[in-house]
This record gives C-alpha cells, structure tokens and sequence, in this order.
C-alpha cells in the first residue's frame, strides 16, 4: 500500500483566520476543505499533522458590524466564530486547534512577541497620514486604488492621521528579498512568487504596529492608549496557535510547513510576516502557496446580488463529501475560476450518481449473483496502479488538488467502461461465472484503490465504500441519488 513505507514526520498547515464580521461562505469554505484534505493526505503519510484553523476578532470592521447586529463586540464574536465551528464540524473539517484572536492565550502570546520586538529595537512611534479601508483593515496607497476605490471592498478609503508605532520593516527587505528568490521561503504558484518579487520594486516602507483610535482589540503591553493593529495581532496566531514558549508543542510543530491564504492577503503573509519573524530570531514558513478568486455565476460574491453561497446550504442539497468534491473539482487550485450553480448539480449527477455510485452499484449487483474470486493481478495491472499512485501522489505534493480528482475518477471512469466492455450480465445469463468472478475482483481491486485515493476528498465516501466492499453493510442505500438542479 502506498505510503507504508514512510517515517513519521510533522506537518503543521494554516488556513488564514477568519474575519466575524459576518458568517461563513464558500470562499471560506474552500480554502479550508483545500486544507483538510492535504492535512487528511499527510496524515495518511504517517505523518503528525497539526492543522490550525479560527477566528480574526478584533478591528474596526468587527466592532461595526456588532453595533450594526446591536450586540457587544465579544457577545458578536462569540455568535460568529460559532457559527464558524459549526460550518467546519458539518462539512468534516479535521482541524486540530481553532484558534480565537480574543482568548487569553492568544492575547498573552501577541503581548510577549510585541515585547521581544520592542526589545530588539525594531519599533519607533511616528506621526502617520494615509488613506484606510476598514474592509481590507490595511493602509492604502493612491496608486492601489481604481477610480479612488479600494479594489476589494468598492468603498473610498479614509484619510486618516494618527500617531502610531511601526516595525522597521526595511531593515529586513534585502534578507528577505534574497530568501523568497532562493525559494528559502517557497511561494506557490510559481506566478504569486513572481508578484511578490515585484513588491519589492515598489516603495515599500515601515508598517504600523498599533492604531491610536481603535477601541476593539489587544491594547499595547506598554502603552494602554494604543491598540494593536489587527494585521498584526492576527499574523501571530500561527505562533499562540501553538503554545508559543519554551514547550514541547511549539518545538515540536514549528516552522510552519505550509500557509494556505486568499491572493487578497499575499502582502501581509509573504512580507510582513516573514519579516516579523526574521527580527524574533524565528524560522520562516517553508511554504506559501496563494489561492485565486472565484465568480459565482460569472458574477463577484456580493450581498447586494444576493449570490453569496452559505456552504450548509450546499450540504443541505448533496450532501458533505459531495459538497466538498464539487468545491474543489471546479477549477485549477491556484487559479481564478468561476462556479455555477447549475454546474454544480449536472457535476454531482455525472461524476457522483452516475459515475463513483453507478460503479459501485453495479459491482455490488453483480456482486449478489456471484461469489468474487481472488485471483493474482498480472504485472501489467500492478505497474499501471503503481504509476497512478505516484502520479496522484505527486499532484498533491505539489497542492494540485483538482488535479489529483481528476486521477481518481479517471479511474472511475476506466471501470466503468470495463464493465461496459467486459459485458458481465451476458456472462450471468449464459452461467459462465469463472470468467465473471475474475472480472468482479478486477473491479473489487479498483474501487479499494479509488477508495483509499478518496479518503483526503471524501472520508465518509470512503469508509461506506470499504464497508460494503467487506460486506459490513447489510442493507445497502444508493451512494449518490440523482437530484434535481437548482
């Protein structure tokens, strides 16, 4: 079996930690259904996973969106990151720690790291004046805007002056710069890294710490009067996330082995981040790899479109594995992409009711007419499930996810049309069940194959397959019953 061979090793892999400004939706979703499965991938690899997920709590943003709900800041976060908990544990997220921006714990480790950098010398108090969006929670430059508009949010920006406190950031561009070239901290796709090294070209200066006039969030350790700027206060949740002191858990996990992040939020992690990191003494994630944007119906996810997707609502329709399989075989991950509701049911009904569950129906009808028998794959067969494991294994390597679907149910496909080739209710009827039990354990033998390539995408897929594959299931129910579109 494939991965058998392997030592026991870590792997710690993060989604970015959401804003509760208001409650989970498919962008959400799919960065951390991508995460569950490379964490459910490693840790078939034998490997010790520790997959960090949670809640960004403080801000601006959050503070106004909990007068808009009429609540207090804490009581709307607590609604929020809930309802957040909630979405994951419905759609099988195998998180290891869900992490908080408001617990004690985090606070105490955001506090000491701000300390250690005060320590070192690498932050001042200076007089600023700039343009802020509260929707990207980040400082502005004119040339970054379009028709005076943030890109992301559509909103003008305000111009704000404040005397803040600031990380010496340009101490540690040239470090750094020559480390991302040298892929010493890797960043995916290939196309991110390009437009990482190209932020470098730009003017970039020193960045704010702390914020004069913001109420919700850490206050700073030795000046109650400033808060901590919320970029900042959120980055180090990779570091609280672990228990970061002196112990066995931080030694144990930490260099980050891999940041799953939205493009919209490239800068702070391939940037300030690692430079942070850099003035603490720290290693620096090994892996970045940044994720494109997706339309829905051709259109921006938007409210006032009314076609923000609730993923619970897709789960209500196909169900959890099929949700998450319909996600991420969209498009490319890494790329831009674009998803369509209708789409979505025709994938389900063609890829899932016709294709994994017609296959495993017809197998098990077949299955009630004759007995299997085992019979010795020739070195043709073995060689071909060879090649397609390290071919599936490499695409996830590489965080090809819709990738390595498309390996699986190449396969599905390939039994399928064996089954059609292979004619095997001819040989039922003309009683010729030598021939028919070799055919059925060909079959048998590929969907324990495609079961345990699953098993990242679709655990409980997998796991009611393997059950009537041993006959554990007495009464069997259609896998993936066709449904209607939307």
């Amino acid at each position: 079996m494939i991965y058998s061979h392997l030592m026991s090793s870590k792997f710690y892999l993060t989604t970015p930690i959401y804003y509760v400004n208001d409650k989970p939706h498919l962008g959400h979703a799919y960065t951390t259904i991508a995460a569950d499965a490379l964490a459910r991938y490693h840790r078939m690899k034998k490997e010790e996973v520790f997959f960090l997920t949670g809640t960004d709590e403080h801000g601006t943003k959050i503070m106004e969106a909990a007068e808009k709900a009429n609540k207090k800041p804490k009581e709307f976060c607590d609604q929020i990151s809930q309802e957040f908990k909630k979405t994951w544990q419905n759609l099988n997220i195998s998180y290891d720690y869900f992490i908080r921006t408001t617990s004690k714990k985090h606070q105490k480790t955001v506090e000491k790291i701000l300390l250690k950098l005060k320590k070192k010398g690498v932050i001042y108090k200076s007089k600023y004046k700039g343009l802020y969006c509260s929707g990207c929670e980040k400082f502005l430059r004119r040339k970054e805007l379009i028709n005076n508009l943030c890109v992301f949010h559509q909103k003008k920006p305000k111009e704000i002056s404040e005397e803040n406190y600031f990380f010496s950031l340009k101490e540690y561009l040239p470090q750094l710069k020559k480390m991302i070239e040298k892929d010493k901290i890797k960043i995916l796709p290939p196309e991110r890294k390009a437009e990482v090294l190209g932020l470098f070209k730009q003017k970039t200066g020193d960045f704010s710490i702390s914020r004069e006039k913001v109420e919700w969030g850490i206050k700073m350790p030795w000046d109650k009067s400033q808060t901590v700027y919320v970029w900042v206060d959120a980055l180090i949740n990779y570091l609280s996330g672990t228990e970061c002191s002196e112990n066995s858990k931080f030694k144990r996990y930490w260099p980050v082995d891999l940041h799953l992040i939205g493009k919209d939020i490239l800068k702070f992690h391939t940037i300030y981040w690692p430079a942070m990191l850099l003035a603490l003494g720290l290693e620096l994630p090994k892996q970045i790899f940044i994720h494109g944007y997706f339309t829905v119906d051709g259109q921006k996810m938007s409210k006032s479109l009314g076609n923000v997707i609730d993923p619970n609502d897709l789960i209500r329709k196909f169900g959890v594995d099929a949700t998450r399989y319909l996600i991420l075989s969209q498009f490319p991950f890494g790329a831009d992409g674009d998803i369509s509701l209708k789409r979505l049911a025709e994938k389900y009904n063609a890829d899932l009711a016709n294709g994994l569950g017609n296959l495993l129906n017809r197998l098990l009808g077949m299955r009630e007419k004759c007995k299997i028998k085992k019979i010795n794959l020739n070195e043709k067969s073995e060689r071909k499930r060879t090649k397609l494991q390290k071919k599936y294994e490499k695409a996830l390597q590489n965080f090809q996810l819709y990738e390595a679907l498309l390996i699986i149910w190449d396969r599905i496909s390939y039994f399928n049309k064996y089954i059609d080739k292979k004619t095997p209710w001819i040989l039922i009827r003309e009683k010729k069940l030598d021939k028919l039990k070799e055919i059925l354990y060909n079959i048998h033998i590929g969907l324990k194959e495609i079961v345990f390539l699953l098993k990242p995408f679709m655990p409980q897929t997998a796991e009611e397959i393997e059950k009537n594959l041993k006959k554990e299931i007495k009464r069997r129910r259609a896998l993936f019953p066709r449904i209607n579109s939307f």
